[in-house]
C-alpha cells in the first residue's frame, strides 16, 4: 500500500512542479559514522532529505529536512558535494548532496516521526542491508574517491 502512496504523491508532484529538487544530507558524526535513516512510506536505507518547496533555498530545506528526519540542528555551513539527475526515479528530478560533518550540526528532537521508522549511524564502509543505490554510489564517491557519476542511481534512462 506504500508504493501506491508514493505513486500518488509522485504524480501529485509532478503535475504541481514540472522539475522537483531535493536534497540529501551526507552527516558525519565524531566517529566517522555516516547516518541513514529508513522511511515508513518507501523502501530502503537514505541520506536524510527530501524536498525543496518553492521559495526555499536548497540549504534551507537540507536544514528542515535532517532536524524533521533525525533531530540534527545545523548551525554551520555544509559544503556542497555535488548535484544529480535522479531521472530514473522521476522524471525531470534533481538532487543535490551536502556533507555536514561533525562540528556544525548538534543532536535535537527529530520532529517527523511517523515519517521516519528507524534512523541508524554506520561506518560508511558498512552500510546496511537495503542501503539504496544512489546513496551506496554516493558513498563510494565520497570516500573511496570513485569517479563520480551525474546521476543519483548511477544510470541514465
Amino acid at each position: 500500500m506504500s508504493w501506491l502512496r508514493t505513486r500518488l504523491f509522485h504524480a501529485y508532484a509532478r503535475l504541481r512542479r514540472p522539475m522537483t529538487m531535493g536534497v540529501r544530507g551526507l552527516v558525519e558524526n565524531e566517529d566517522g559514522h555516516i547516518l541513514l535513516v529508513r522511511h515508513t512510506y518507501i523502501s530502503g536505507w537514505h541520506m536524510p532529505g527530501g524536498g525543496v518547496e518553492r521559495n526555499e533555498p536548497c540549504v534551507e530545506a537540507l536544514r528542515r529536512e535532517i532536524e524533521e528526519e533525525a533531530g540534527i540542528l545545523m548551525n554551520g555551513a555544509p559544503v556542497l558535494a555535488g548535484v544529480y539527475s535522479n531521472h530514473a526515479s522521476f522524471p525531470n528530478d534533481h538532487v543535490m548532496l551536502y556533507h555536514v560533518p561533525p562540528g556544525i550540526w548538534t543532536q535535537g528532537k527529530a520532529t517527523a516521526l511517523a515519517e521516519i521508522a528507524e534512523i541508524r549511524w554506520c561506518p560508511p564502509d558498512d552500510v546496511p542491508d537495503g542501503t539504496t543505490n544512489g546513496t551506496r554510489l554516493r558513498l563510494a564517491e565520497f570516500y573511496l574517491g570513485q569517479a563520480r557519476s551525474p546521476y543519483w542511481s548511477g544510470k541514465a534512462l
